[in-house]
């Protein structure tokens, strides 16, 4: 590999993490807020993936893509599961009670999320101070969680918001786990197309059925088209060319980038002002995340960790 390969994938992994940072100040800007709604969860889930499934049609077919062997299909589908319909909806749903900004701090332990889901899924061995790094990690978060609850006045526990941003990662998880599977047979590009596509006969009666009646702001709708077009589709071009230019060891570490540049992200998009405790916790959070990635690589893995994507 050349140096000019190494620089490329890499640039093109920072690509993929600052579009997938912004997901997060978009999809607020389309949920609305509890006092203002504009588009429902429901129809943004529904709806990204169905404009994604269609793009993913067009590629497909213009690569003349194979269909995917019955013994793919599984794994697929829980990538559907998890990446198309979990993911988006309870973060859709988390949203419109907290800010990107809040959320950011909690998707920071997506990549020790899916390596834990890994070693559960895949029955990989993980070093004990992987499992530290871990929990340290969740209680930086619940740390986090009950203290902004407690300045919003509502004592010291979890809101619910959080609670569903733990069960988005949860299922973000289970989306890249499974998708890993395949990627080795299928291609990381062709991964995402068949899940939009598989997607496609709950995405389209769901966008729908769930089409909003009420008039909804123009900016809300070009959020949902972000969502649709860059997260959900283009971002995964982005990444996984990326990783398989620069090197996967080297490339995935941008992806510690990702929680600040969704903060910061909102600060233009949605106004949202940057908080030093916000700020601290993500910091510790990504931090923790270094560790636990450094501590879960070496020769006590049974099989190669499965190579995921920001959200």
């Amino acid at each position: 590999m050349n140096t000019k390969q190494e620089t490329l994938g890499l640039w093109l992994g920072v690509l993929g993490v600052a579009i997938f940072a912004v997901t997060l100040p978009m999809t607020r800007l389309a949920t609305g807020t509890a006092a203002d709604p504009q588009l429902s969860a429901w129809f943004i889930t529904f709806a990204r993936a169905a404009l994604a499934g269609g793009l993913s049609i067009v590629f497909l077919l213009v690569t003349r893509s194979p269909w995917p062997l019955s013994t793919q299909r599984l794994p697929l589908m829980m990538a559907v599961l998890g990446n198309a319909i979990g993911f988006p909806l309870l973060l859709g749903l988390a949203l419109r009670q907290v800010t990107s900004g809040h959320a950011a701090v909690f998707t920071a332990l997506l990549p020790l999320a899916t390596a834990a889901m890994s070693a559960w899924v895949l029955h990989q061995r993980a070093r004990l101070g992987f499992w530290l790094c871990a929990g340290a990690g969740a209680l930086l978060v619940a740390a986090f969680s009950v203290l902004r609850a407690y300045q919003h006045g509502q004592g010291f526990g979890l809101e619910w918001a959080d609670l569903l941003l733990l069960a988005a990662i949860a299922w973000a998880a289970v989306g890249y786990v499974y998708g890993a599977q395949v990627t080795p047979a299928l291609g990381a590009e062709r991964v995402i197309c068949w899940v939009c596509v598989m997607a496609l006969p709950l995405t389209l009666p769901g966008t729908l059925l769930y089409w909003p009646e009420q008039p909804i702001r123009a900016t809300s709708w070009l959020a949902l088209g972000y969502v649709g077009v860059f997260s959900m589709w283009a971002g995964f071009f982005a990444w996984f060319r990326g990783l398989a230019l620069g090197g996967a060891l080297r490339v995935s570490q941008v992806q510690l980038l990702q929680p600040f540049l969704s903060i910061l992200a909102a600060v233009p998009v949605l106004g949202e002002p940057l908080e030093a405790m916000t700020m601290g916790f993500a910091l510790a959070v990504v931090v923790v995340v270094f560790l636990g990635k450094r501590l879960s690589a070496g020769p006590v893995a049974v099989a190669p960790a499965p190579i995921t994507s920001p959200p």
